[in-house]
């Protein structure tokens, strides 16, 4: 049950970057405002913030991880690790993160929330092509298996799916097909090279989040490892529920792994459960959308790259 507290000490874990340990930074509830509801107690003493408090911390955090990133000579491009082990036998945080969750009325982040280290225009990050995975191969073979259960069947008429953010590879199961892949992505030559699309589009969705497709026409949304860097999450979430079909599913996958100069504050100063619940907030707020659910699809915790699923679909009356 949630309490009162009239201060109370937030510690949070430094992101793990390549060649850096981690550490952890204090922060005082009550100096806060969205921090002021509760603080949940876990086995005996230990306590740590209920997902209702996590919403809204972004700014402050990041401000301080960006003088220190500056200080340790960290550039531009790196891979950033952001969690810690989860212990063999124990409840994936990120499943729970998702259930009974208690949304403020209004969205709880801030503009500042989805600034970038780097903000220079995303084509130009992506004007030369990279023909690699971001995700090691125990996490794609997750991802994969995971479509596999979720996807309707190979060649089923009508179907069409949307691949956002997409490049040269979409981890779809192989030999997997329908009438219409769709890609949507930044850099052309990767997207020709896609073999599983049957079309694509270029498009910067922090510039123009408008999707370039008619209401009710997807039947399955994907997006890989990429959600963290939208600046403009509730416009595209709100156009990913306009174009998909009553009852169309939208999945958004995640590791701890991203270029982090691109990611946005919120997401480079939080961990993988208040991912799940970031991400699970565009759903919510977006609107239209079935409450929004968290799976851990990690193979090999703490030996190989995690993976997370955060996923919903639109409602059937919206």
């Amino acid at each position: 049950m949630a309490s009162r507290l009239a201060a109370a000490t937030l510690h949070h874990r430094l992101p793990i970057l390549a060649g850096v340990c981690s550490s952890s930074i204090a922060f005082t509830v009550d100096s806060v405002p969205h921090f002021s509801k509760s603080v949940k107690k876990l086995k005996g003493k230990r306590r740590v913030v209920s997902r209702r408090l996590l919403l809204g911390l972004g700014a402050s955090f990041w401000a301080q991880f960006m003088s220190m990133s500056a200080s340790d000579g960290i550039g531009g491009g790196r891979f950033f690790m952001a969690s810690a082990r989860q212990q063999e036998g124990a409840s994936s945080p990120v499943e729970e993160s998702l259930k009974n969750v208690e949304w403020p009325e209004q969205f709880p982040f801030k503009e500042e929330d989805f600034q970038r280290f780097d903000e220079t225009p995303d084509t130009i990050f992506y004007e030369a092509p990279r023909f690699v995975t971001h995700i090691d191969d125990p996490a794609i073979a997750a991802l994969t298996k995971y479509y596999s259960k979720v996807f309707p069947p190979s060649n089923t008429p009508g179907v069409s799916i949307l691949d956002m953010c997409s490049s040269w590879v979409s981890h779809f199961p192989s030999g997997y097909k329908q009438d219409r892949v769709v890609g949507l992505g930044l850099n052309e030559e990767e997207l020709k090279g896609n073999p599983v699309l049957t079309e694509y589009v270029v498009q910067d969705l922090n510039v123009n989040p408008k999707l370039p497709f008619e209401d009710n026409s997807f039947d399955v949304i994907t997006n890989v490892v990429s959600v963290d860097y939208l600046t403009k999450p509730l416009d595209i979430f709100k156009e990913m529920c306009r174009i998909l079909k009553p009852g169309g599913l939208a999945i958004m996958s995640f590791s701890n792994r991203c270029f982090w100069t691109k990611a946005i504050s919120i997401w480079t100063s939080t961990g993988d459960a208040e991912h799940a619940m970031i991400v699970g907030s565009y759903f919510h707020y977006a609107g239209g959308f079935e409450p929004p659910q968290a799976v851990d699809i990690s193979p090999n915790p703490g030996r190989s790259d995690p993976m997370f699923i955060v996923y919903s679909r639109k409602l059937s009356t919206a």
